[in-house]
């Protein structure tokens, strides 16, 4: 009851695994708590002086504010922030994927070599001023439950966010939103799109029209040129009618998972996250990408103090550069709008046991495995390079899944240590649990719980393979915690930058 998590050697610190009074021996080591420790939280391990590293995962997680004396707790009061030089170097090796080992799921095969994992029909606004339109379609289809009739029609989602104008039409925020919508409207997981306007936007549907050249699921319409609110809605619902047979007649075949691409994300994350669930998403993606299949990790803040590990995997210079690239406009961007990279761990992920920014990155690049890093996408830049794959994103979570289902994600992984309750469709979400705790308090919210490894049940290459099954069985029609609970409809929300006029 009373031991600590020491994950390497090197380290001077390690982690609760339960709530310690002060004064209580710890097992294993030569040391007594000084002060109380909360659940998931730092313990130091030998004594270390002011200015000092502080080790964890063998890594620098932060240096000593003051003199910290064994025993004693390690957060923010005696953590600090600090710029270092952090060594690296490009790997220039290849992905190995074992051709002779394919696994498949039960997918949607589309017309044009898609594979889909859900079948929806999507309404999507391209400005603000349509959203309710976008919704008061969707709200008229759910009501009439016409949809009970076509069993193999998922739903129908609204699309629908606070953009779409007063923005300069050929700025670098336009371009992130045109690549936004696009990866929504093309995604395989609609069966057919309607995409609406108002008429007069930024956002003219001119920018996303190339696709009826490729599809003839994707319809175009405004409400000035329909003649208005009623006209518009009567029109859209009339033409739902009309293909709802032709969306729902689908089967689903045997698909290789090499037509899977996973979205890593990670949210209300805690002191377990980079021991647990993190690492053992990570195995479960490496597990996909030996298979042929795809991952992409995101949030750029949340990297940082970690891109050195990321940078010793990948594939060439050329990948590398453009990853210290996204980091340096992302120090440009918070220096800009008067804040910093270390502004970060939020005040939820500090009481869960984080500390500094440098501590969260390193556990969250644990999601991505060990696989080569194949290419850098720009965010929701669509996917070009088969494998391990970075988005640059925020860290705010909503907007950076927006950006890797753009991208093509068909499958989303999200683990959680505080309790992140999220969906995103078209693309099912899983939900893993960093600890018991939590899961046991959550479990109507988790898909799985990764707490078990803490507690030395199962190890991380276990809980890995039980992931990389459940996002096979996900994949192919099986529904995930967030899909039976109903999230997916509000999380839609592209990544907005620049200035607003």
């Amino acid at each position: 009851m009373n031991s600590l998590i020491v994950l390497n050697k090197n380290d001077n610190v390690g982690v609760s695994q339960f709530i310690m009074p002060e004064k209580t021996k710890i097992n294993g080591q030569d040391i007594s708590t000084i002060d109380p420790i909360p659940f998931g939280h730092k313990v130091c391990l030998k004594p270390i002086k002011k200015g000092d590293p502080i080790i964890k995962y063998d890594q620098i997680i932060g240096f000593a504010s003051k003199n910290i004396s064994a025993g004693e707790h390690v957060h923010t009061h005696n953590l600090e922030f600090k710029e270092f030089e952090r060594a690296f170097k490009v790997n220039n090796k290849k992905t190995i994927v074992d051709e002779n080992a394919d696994t498949f799921f039960n997918g949607i095969l589309r017309e044009n070599g898609q594979v889909a994992t859900r079948n929806y029909i999507g309404i999507v606004s391209t400005v603000n001023c349509s959203a309710t339109v976008t919704k008061m379609i969707v709200e008229k289809i759910k009501y009439s439950n016409i949809l009970n009739d076509y069993p193999n029609i998922d739903g129908i989602v609204p699309i629908t966010h606070s953009t779409g104008c007063g923005m300069n039409t050929v700025s670098e925020g336009m371009q992130m939103f045109q690549r936004t919508i696009d990866g929504f409207k093309n995604h395989p997981n609609f069966s057919h799109v309607f995409v609406i306007g108002l008429g007069c936007e930024c956002a003219q549907v001119s920018l996303f029209d190339e696709s009826v050249k490729k599809h003839n699921r994707i319809h175009f319409l405004t409400i000035q040129d329909e003649g208005g609110t009623k006209k518009i809605v009567e029109k859209v619902l009339s033409q739902i009618k009309n293909l709802l047979s032709e969306a729902n007649d689908i089967k689903r075949t045997p698909e290789s998972v090499s037509h899977l691409t996973l979205a890593l994300q990670c949210g209300g994350s805690d002191g377990y996250s980079g021991i647990t669930a993190n690492p053992a998403l990570g195995v479960a993606a490496d597990m996909l990408v030996k298979k042929g299949g795809s991952s992409i990790l995101s949030e750029t803040p949340e990297i940082y103090g970690a891109e050195h590990l990321l940078i010793n995997r990948a594939n060439c210079q050329e990948t590398a550069d453009k990853l210290m690239k996204r980091l340096e406009w992302w120090k440009h961007y918070t220096s800009i709008n008067n804040s910093t990279m270390d502004n970060n761990p939020a005040p939820g992920n500090k009481r869960g046991g984080l500390t500094t920014i440098l501590e969260k990155s390193l556990g969250a690049v644990a999601k991505g495995g060990k696989s080569i890093l194949e290419d850098v996408l720009e965010y929701a830049e669509p996917l070009k390079n088969k494998g391990f794959n970075f988005m640059d994103s925020p860290g705010y979570d909503p907007v950076s899944v927006t950006g890797q289902v753009a991208s093509g994600a068909n499958v989303i992984c999200f683990t959680t240590g505080r309790g992140s309750c999220f969906g995103c469709k078209p693309v099912p979400s899983l939900k893993l649990s960093t600890n018991s705790a939590m899961y046991e308090k959550m479990e109507e919210d988790m898909d799985i719980n990764c707490g078990t490894i803490a507690e030395g049940k199962e190890d991380i290459e276990k809980v890995g393979s039980k992931i990389f099954d459940l996002v096979v069985n996900t994949a192919s029609g099986n529904k995930s915690k967030s899909e039976i609970n109903g999230y997916g409809d509000e999380e839609f929300n592209p990544w907005q930058v620049g200035v607003v006029m």
